[in-house]
C-alpha cells in the first residue's frame, strides 16, 4: 500500500499559517489550565509529604480529621513514650515530642487582606530533633515558658504583624515574635512555634497533646509498634501512621478536590478546543480537494489518505500540548497559598510539574486532536476521485 510522505503533511500545516497557529493557540491554552491544575495538586501533596518524616511515627485519636480535632491525655503520652520501640536521646529521654496543635485568626498583607486560619504549634525541645529541617534563620529560638514565638518564612511574608520583633495577640495575651525560621518549603513553613506548655495554657488544653511524634529505634520496630496498638486496651482510642504517610493522607482530600474541579474545567475549555481543531482541518479539507483527488488517483488508498489528515490533526495536538507545557513550566517560580482542608489554616507551596502530569497532558492533547481530526479525515478519504477532480 502507498503511504503520504511524513514531509508532505507537514509542509501542508503551513500551507494555512493563521487557521494553524489560531488551532495551535487554543490547544496549548486548554493544556496549559490542564497541567496547571495537576502541578496545584503535586504542589500541595509534595508541600505536605515533605513536612513528614519515615523515621519517626505519629500517633493520633483515630476518630480525628487532623491534629487539631486529636487530643491525646497525659497518661497516653506516657504509656507510649514509655513503650521499647521508641528511641531516645544521649540523655536517655524518649525522642518525642507530644505537640499541641491549635488555629488562630491573622490579617494577610496585601490590598485584597482579611482574616485567614494559621497554625500554632507548641512543641517540646525533642521536636527540634525529630525535625532538623526547622532553622532559625532570622532572630533567635523562643526561651522556653515564656510567651514568646516563632514564625515560619512563608508566615512572616504573608501576614500583617509576624515579622521579628513584633507582637501578636491571640488566647487573651501577647506573645513576642523573636525568630524566623525555615524548612525548606515544607508544611511547617506556614507555621508558628512556641512552648507547649505555653500554649496548653493559653488554650486551656490541662496537660493533653494533640499528637504524638517520635522517633522509632529501627524501622524494622513498626509492625511490633503497631501489634502493640492493637492489642492494648489503652491504646486502642489511636492509630499511629508514619510522620510522612500522615500528613500525605492530609493533602489528599484538597488534592483530589482541586484536581476534580480543574479537570472539569479543562474538560469544559476542551470542548470549544476540539470544535476548532475541527473546523480548521474541515477547511485543510475543503482547500485541498484537488489535491486529494490527484493523490487518490495516483494509487493512494483512502486509508493513507485518512492517516494523512488525522496525522496533521495530531501533529497539531503535540505542538499545542509543547507550548501549553512551556508555558505551564513557568509556574513552578511561584509560590501561593490556600486554605487547607486537611488543617484548616493557610498553607503556602509551589506549583510542582513531574513527569507523570507531562505525560497526562501529551495524552489528552492527542485525544483533542485525534477527536477533533476524525470526522474531517473520514470526510478527505470519502471523496469521489472524479468529483474531486471536477473541482480543479
Amino acid at each position: 500500500m502507498m503511504t503520504i510522505p511524513f514531509k508532505y503533511i507537514v509542509r501542508s500545516l503551513f500551507t494555512r499559517r493563521l487557521t494553524t497557529f489560531i488551532t495551535i493557540s487554543g490547544l496549548a491554552l486548554v493544556v496549559f489550565v490542564f497541567v496547571a491544575v495537576l502541578m496545584l495538586a503535586n504542589g500541595i501533596r509534595q508541600t505536605l509529604i515533605a513536612t513528614g518524616s519515615e523515621e519517626n511515627v505519629l500517633v493520633a485519636r483515630k476518630a480525628a480529621n487532623g491534629e487539631i480535632s486529636s487530643i491525646i491525655p497525659n497518661e497516653t503520652y506516657g504509656i507510649i513514650t514509655s513503650l521499647p520501640q521508641v528511641a531516645r536521646n544521649a540523655e536517655g529521654r524518649p525522642l518525642a515530642t507530644g505537640d499541641v496543635v491549635a488555629v488562630i485568626n491573622l490579617n494577610k498583607i496585601g490590598t485584597d487582606g482579611g482574616l485567614s486560619n494559621v497554625t500554632v504549634r507548641g512543641v517540646s525541645p525533642a521536636a527540634f530533633e525529630l525535625r532538623p529541617q526547622v532553622k532559625i534563620v532570622e532572630g533567635r529560638m523562643f526561651n522556653w515558658g515564656a510567651r514568646e514565638i516563632i514564625v515560619g518564612a512563608s508566615i512572616e511574608r504573608r501576614f500583617e504583624g509576624t515579622q521579628v520583633g513584633q507582637r501578636v495577640k491571640f488566647a487573651g495575651d501577647q506573645w513576642t515574635i523573636v525568630g524566623k525560621f525555615e524548612t525548606g518549603g515544607d508544611g511547617f513553613n506556614s507555621e508558628m512555634w512556641a512552648d507547649v506548655r505555653q500554649i496548653q495554657d493559653a488554650f486551656s488544653r490541662g496537660s493533653s497533646s494533640s499528637t504524638v511524634t517520635f522517633r522509632l529505634t529501627s524501622p524494622d520496630a513498626l509492625p511490633d509498634l503497631q501489634r502493640t496498638f492493637e492489642q492494648d486496651n489503652r491504646l486502642q482510642e489511636f492509630e499511629i501512621k508514619t510522620e510522612k504517610q500522615f500528613f500525605a493522607d492530609q493533602s489528599e482530600f484538597m488534592a483530589v478536590f482541586l484536581s476534580v474541579l480543574g479537570i472539569f474545567i479543562t474538560v469544559f475549555f476542551s470542548v470549544g478546543a476540539v470544535i476548532g481543531a475541527m473546523i480548521t482541518m474541515y477547511a485543510a479539507v475543503a482547500n485541498r480537494t484537488v489535491e486529494i483527488g490527484t493523490m487518490r488517483a495516483l494509487g493512494f488508498r483512502r486509508r493513507s489518505v485518512l492517516m494523512a489528515f488525522l496525522t496533521e490533526s495530531l501533529i497539531i495536538s503535540v505542538i499545542g500540548a509543547g507550548v501549553g507545557l512551556f508555558l505551564a513550566s513557568f509556574l513552578q517560580f511561584l509560590r501561593v497559598s490556600t486554605l487547607n482542608f486537611g488543617s484548616f489554616s493557610e498553607l503556602e507551596f509551589s506549583f510542582a510539574l513531574t513527569s507523570d502530569t507531562v505525560i497526562a497532558a501529551i495524552v489528552f492533547a492527542l485525544l483533542m486532536g485525534f477527536v477533533g481530526g476524525f470526522l474531517p479525515s473520514i470526510r478527505a478519504a470519502r471523496l469521489n476521485i472524479v468529483n474531486a477532480l471536477r473541482s480543479v
